[in-house]
Formats: structure tokens, sequence, C-alpha cells
């Protein structure tokens, strides 16, 4: 990706898009309980719970965690997780692993793309990415949100169920939810994400701060979170309630945001930031590290056999 010599072969498109939604995947199994706090913090507020959920509430990343384990159960915390890995293999593998060939496509083979070139190919492999993987989003969100206590009715019994319930209640559009806040929030992530650690992991190596190794790549990636999730916090968060919402609660997303800034104020749009940033974080560190080793891995197997036949 970033941060290649003169002297290195780029990986093929192939490799970079295996390697990026493996990545994404093992970064996913490794934070997703932040991921599912997160969901339920955002949500916190949005209803009045009834029932054996009526008085329940979150406090903190680490309180929720421990809320939602002792009240549901250690499993909770990976509630949607299939749908999650769908999302990764189907999302992660576009926006990132076609990264540098947009970013290629609109320099036209030139080196040192700027800013600005760098923004438009995030914009654009998130923009795809959210268009293919829609459907896989809006079910690991309704899986996140949905309470497993005795008393209260689970939405959704399975994954493949959901998908199934929703297009038969919803139809298309309902698989397809908050596909506008979605895009808005992926090109925000993708491009801050991306462009962030081209730039952390360039800066690193041109002052030869790092080589290119673990440490560098640890250190762009966690520089790339915090920035990201300041910049698309907000965005998230009508995402997740969009998503989330029953038929007719809100017109559309715009309203959405609305809703949340005139009943609940300008601090709804950072509600869950610092599960957000965790998850962000790590996300991009656990992502970001398999990445940068499974490409190398790949492309050393990918030598061995050519030298071999």
């Amino acid at each position: 990706m970033v941060g290649l010599k003169p002297s290195d072969v780029p990986p093929p498109l192939g490799v970079k898009v295996l390697s990026a939604g493996t990545a994404a995947c093992i970064a996913d199994l490794v934070t997703f309980p932040l991921d599912t706090a997160k969901v339920r913090l955002q949500i916190q507020g949005e209803k009045v719970t009834t029932g054996a959920a009526k008085g329940i509430r979150y406090r903190g990343v680490f309180g929720t965690i421990s809320t939602m384990v002792r009240t549901e159960g250690p499993r909770s915390l990976y509630n949607g997780l299939i749908a999650g890995l769908q999302r990764q293999m189907a999302f992660a593998s576009i926006r990132i692993g076609l990264y540098d060939s947009v970013k290629s496509f609109y320099t036209r083979g030139k080196d040192n793309p700027n800013v600005g070139i760098r923004i438009l190919a995030g914009c654009t492999t998130g923009a795809m990415a959210v268009s293919m993987a829609q459907p896989t989003d809006v079910v690991k969100v309704r899986f996140q949100a949905q309470k497993n206590l005795q008393g209260v009715g689970r939405r959704y019994n399975g994954t493949m169920k959901a998908y199934r319930q929703i297009f038969q209640q919803e139809g298309l559009r309902g698989l397809w939810k908050g596909t506008l806040p979605n895009i808005t929030r992926n090109a925000l992530v993708n491009s801050t994400e991306l462009v962030s650690y081209d730039l952390i992991k360039e800066a690193i190596l041109r002052h030869k701060l790092m080589s290119d190794n673990l440490p560098c790549h640890f250190t762009s990636a966690f520089g790339a979170g915090f920035i990201t999730t300041v910049i698309a916090s907000p965005v998230d968060v009508v995402k997740t309630r969009y998503m989330n919402s029953p038929p007719g609660q809100y017109k559309s997303s715009i309203n959405c945001a609305w809703t949340m800034m005139t009943k609940e104020g300008p601090t709804a749009f950072y509600k869950g930031f610092v599960p957000s940033f965790l998850r962000l974080g790590s996300w991009n560190v656990v992502m970001f590290v398999s990445f940068e080793q499974l490409k190398r891995a790949m492309m050393m197997s990918r030598n061995r056999l050519e030298a071999a036949t």
C-alpha cells in the first residue's frame, strides 16, 4: 500500500483485496465487543424501554460491557458477528483493497499523489463498498442493538432469517436503509482513515523516525484511528440510530439528525465517542498491522512459487 520503496514490487490487486478482507475480519474478531458497546451507547435515550429492559442504563464503554455480560451473558457482546464478518469481506476488501488502484487511476499512474487525490480515492472506494455491503451493515447493527433478556422479544433469531425477515417486512429499501448516511460516513471514514495512515506513515519514513515495520504500522494506524473518530462520530451516530429504527420512526436520515439535535442536543452526536475511539483505534491497529503482514506473506509465497517453477 503506502510507504513502498521504489525497488519494491507492488502487490497485485488480488493480493490487496484478499489481504484487506482477511485483515478486517481479524480486526472485527478482536474488537467486536467494543463496537457492540458503541452501538448500545449510541441508541441509548432513543426510546423508553419496557419490561425486563426498563431501568438498564449504560455508563461508559467498560460499564456497558460489564452490564451486558451481567444482564445478557458474554455472548451478547458478539451479537451480529456473522453479519459483521460478512460485511468486512464485502466491504473492507473493496474500500481498502481497491484504494491504491483507484488512486493510481485518478493520477494516471503518477507517483506521490496530492492530498486531494487521496481523499477523492478514499471517498470513491468507501462509497463503492457501502453500495455493495449495506444489507450486512443493517443486519449487524440490528443484532447488536437487540437485548437478549427474558421477557424481551427478539427481533431476529438468525443472520439469514434476519435478511429474509427485513426483506419480507420492509422490502429492498429495508435492506439498504440508511445507505445515504452510511455512504457519507464511510466516505469520511475511508478517506480520513486511509489518507491519515498514508500521510503519517510517509512522514515517519521520510524523517527516518522508524523503518517500515510493525512499530511504524502501529503508530500510523493509531493516529489514523483517532483522527477518523473525531471527524466521523456524528455521522456514525445518525447512521446507527436510523438503521436500527423501526419503520416510520424517522422520515429520513436528515430527520433523524434533526430529531436528535432538538430532543437531545448537540452532545447526542458524540454519544459513544470513547468506545468509538477505542474500537476504531484498536481496529485500525489490528487491521493495518495484519494487512501489511498478510500482504508481505502472500507476496513472499507468490515469489517462492514463481521461483520454484
